[in-house]
């Protein structure tokens, strides 16, 4: 199963900024919905720009056009319950027309197609108004397909409707089975059928022609994307203001927002309760306010939802990630704050209780993120706060805590500086490359440790997950390369494409018209071996069992992402080769004997489950019978660990729960795998010097 992301980096910053205090659009007129001559000039601007920049090169033919018309498809209807089969046909006819059109900036074609999907809307609403005043029959057995993409448009009206009857009967089901009144049930589809409808309605032109070319560069690759004017100038405002929100990442999924990440230092991590891969199903603002529903809304519209001043409360309701589709969502108040920059910071502390190595000590560094504060260094203030100049610190400071070797935690680091990463791998290397970087014309440039000298150079160990990205991939992997520490973990996000944003309007110099931007992917990150971080991501030397249910995740996920390839390696002389095969033949031992890493295990079973699940039943009984046994089968894990660790285990559905220690409970399954690596790096110690005096391991 493939994902087509909805741009989520485009909107890491609307959800971090204040409310613009924008009114609410009115419905536009289906008379008004045609292109504009300013559009078609963007367009063909889009064309050239593309052809000449691009890392990957344009070629507009036929088979171009039908991907273009198959993201467009699944962007106006990811689920397949509005269009029928005729009017897909229809429009697949037109391929030599888009095909031409594309060259001149001609969109007669998708806004066309928009016109039909809009009406198609409204039918389907008032088809979905008719069904909640029926009945449905919950002891019947059938089953309602989720992955609506996986088969045909239906062919007529008959099956169309066969289609919302099984879809509105699910989401009855989904809200029964979450304790919901049938009268609350019904009141609350209603409305999320009207929001549809009216938010439909208010598109309007250049939110049709910004999905349209949405559409196109993403048959291109993923990361390339276009802003209207409009969203030009939020993104503008977004980025004069301060850091202000609740600090996470959305993207789509069919139906859903998803919780993609969230930001070091920001509201919603700071909770603790706010997860990758939860599904935002209600927003409400205040403490009091009722919650509205948002399951099948626009990422914007959503966006538009959470953002708001600082101070001021937003709530959201969540279904988890390795909950089944009726499952009890979770309520979470988070206060809008700003984010502070020392709250992404690294942080350290010290690992001294290894069954494995007694006496022992392993020094952690926690780094969220590949900071550097710009605006201060640029004014010239010597004492500017970067990941590199933190890290140095920390590492003097569990130095001179007589840390036998140290571990750089990477997990949840989706990247940032790329100057950083650079830097970073200096500390612990004399001289040499670190990356190199391949644009669009095919020049290479190598990136170097900016610095003679190591700050460290005693044993040393990267932890990674599959959220570690980009400038983490690049540290990673040049810390693999040079053989100067173990990679432990997970096969990593693959994100190994650089991007930049261009202004339209300075290829037309002299016009008035604002014709947008393009965020374009120009290069791509190679390590020094010569293998691209895309797609592939780094492999761990010592790979953590979570690792063989995540096949399907970060860039290898996604549909059209860059290949993976390789260059020449760079110029560099590593500094050996570590024995891995006896440390991870330790490591899978201790593993398998650890109620923690049971139940990680098991949790990343459920999610790659719930994942790849195609079907579920409208059996009430079967539906709940399900649900059920995944909710104990989890709970029953994660109590056995905490037990084992000496806690008492606190449900964190409860109607009171004691904060403090639930936190404390969070704190120590975030420590299962932070300590495994830990028992790792201290085997290889005593692999490599079985007779050095402990504590030793300085520089």
């Amino acid at each position: 199963m493939t994902r087509r992301p909805t741009y989520p980096i485009l909107f890491l910053f609307a959800l971090l900024v204040t409310t613009l205090g924008v009114a609410a659009p009115q419905q536009v007129p289906l008379s008004e919905l045609f292109p504009t001559a300013t559009q078609t000039k963007s367009a063909v601007v889009i064309n050239k720009v593309l052809e000449r920049y691009h890392y990957r090169k344009v070629r507009l033919d036929e088979t171009f056009a039908r991907g273009v018309l198959d993201n467009y498809l699944t962007a106006l209807d990811p689920s397949r319950s509005f269009l029928l089969a005729r009017d897909v046909e229809r429009f697949q006819g037109g391929l030599r027309r888009l095909e031409e059109g594309l060259r001149r900036g001609e969109l007669d074609l998708p806004f066309d197609l928009f016109r039909v999907y809009r009406m198609r809307v409204d039918e389907r609403v008032q088809h979905a108004m008719t069904l909640l005043e029926r009945d449905f029959d919950f002891k019947r057995k059938e089953s309602f397909q989720l992955e609506a993409a996986e088969v045909a448009w239906a062919a007529d009206m008959a099956e169309l409707d066969e289609r919302w009857r099984k879809r509105i009967k699910n989401e009855y089901l989904s809200l029964r089975l979450s304790d919901k009144a049938d009268a609350e049930i019904r009141d609350r589809l209603r409305k999320r059928y009207e929001g549809l409808a009216r938010r439909t309605q208010q598109l309007n032109g250049d939110d049709v022609f910004q999905i349209f070319m949405n559409a196109y560069t993403q048959t291109l690759e993923p990361h390339t994307a276009y802003m209207s004017p409009s969203t030009s100038e939020n993104f503008d405002i977004s980025m004069k203001l301060s850091l202000e929100g609740i600090g996470a990442v959305l993207r789509s999924d069919n139906e859903y927002t998803v919780i993609q990440s969230t930001v070091p230092g920001g509201p919603a991590r700071e909770t603790g309760q706010v997860r990758p891969g939860d599904r935002i199903v209600g927003v409400a603002q205040g403490l009091t306010a009722p919650i509205e529903d948002v399951v099948g809304w626009r990422l914007q519209d959503v966006v538009d939802k959470i953002r708001g001043p600082k101070g001021s409360v937003v709530r959201l309701q969540l279904l988890s990630t390795a909950a089944g589709a009726s499952s009890r969502t979770r309520e979470v108040a988070i206060v809008r704050n700003e984010i502070k920059l020392e709250d992404q910071a690294a942080q350290g502390f010290v690992v001294d209780d290894l069954l494995n190595a007694p006496g022992l000590r392993i020094g952690v560094i926690e780094i969220p993120a590949f900071y550097r504060d710009f605006q201060a260094e640029g004014s010239g203030d010597d004492n500017f706060r970067s990941t590199t100049r933190d890290v140095r610190r920390l590492i003097d400071d569990l130095v001179m805590k007589g840390v036998d070797g140290i571990l750089i935690d990477l997990r949840t680091n989706g990247g940032g500086s790329l100057a950083e990463a650079t830097a970073l791998t200096g500390l612990f290397i004399d001289t040499g490359p670190v990356v190199q970087v391949k644009d669009a014309s095919g020049k290479i440039e190598v990136e170097k440790d900016p610095e003679p000298g190591v700050a460290y150079r005693g044993p040393l160990a990267v932890l990674v997950d599959r959220d570690s990205a980009s400038a983490s991939e690049i540290f990673a992997g040049a810390i693999q390369d040079y053989g100067r520490g173990l990679v432990i973990g997970e096969p990593t996000y693959g994100k190994g494409t650089v991007q930049t944003l261009i202004d339209l309007n300075r290829y037309v110099p002299g016009e008035p018209n604002n014709l947008g931007r393009l965020r374009l992917t120009m290069a791509e990150f190679f390590r020094i071996s010569g293998g691209s971080t895309q797609l592939k991501g780094v492999e761990p030397d010592i790979r953590f069992p979570t690792a063989d249910y995540m096949l399907d995740y970060g860039e290898r996920a996604i549909d059209n992402a860059l290949p993976w390839t390789r260059i020449q390696p760079a110029d560099y002389r590593a500094l050996g080769a570590l024995r891995v095969e006896p440390l991870a033949v330790r490591s899978a031992e201790r593993i398998a004997r650890d109620p923690g890493f049971e139940m990680l295990v098991e949790r990343a079973k459920l999610v790659r489950d719930l994942e790849a699940e195609t079907l579920v039943s409208l059996n009430e009984r079967e539906r709940r019978e399900s649900d059920e046994r995944r909710g104990s089968v989890f709970k029953d894990l994660q109590n056995r660990f905490l037990q084992a660790r000496g806690m008492v285990p606190i449900d964190e559905d409860a109607e009171q729960v004691d904060e403090t220690a639930l936190e404390a409970q969070r704190e120590v399954i975030a420590r299962i795998q932070v300590d495994e690596a830990a028992r790792i790096l201290a085997d290889s110690i005593m692999q490599e010097r079985p007779d050095l005096p402990r504590a030793v391991m300085r520089d």
